[in-house]
């Protein structure tokens, strides 16, 4: 084997040594992102919770303001 030859060998493992850094480091990223999937599900789950609460409150106070307004007109017809 030439020089030369040892010379592009070195050059082409060390590429594929920083392809492979590369490689690692967005898997080790992905890694970090899948492991706040748990947590972020559970806080959607919580979320969605409270709004079906506050759904249910708004629900409810507009009835309440419903019924006001009827009394009201009531009232003044009288």
């Amino acid at each position: 084997m030439t020089s030369d030859d040892m010379h592009y060998f070195g050059v082409l493992l060390e590429q594929i040594r920083d392809q492979n850094k590369a490689v690692l480091e967005a898997v080790s990223d992905m890694q970090r992102n899948v492991a706040e999937l748990p947590a972020m599900k559970q806080d959607i789950a919580e979320l969605k919770q409270d709004m079906k609460i506050v759904k249910a409150a708004i629900t409810d106070v507009s009835h309440q303001v419903q019924d006001h307004e009827r009394r009201l007109t009531d009232l003044e017809a009288a």
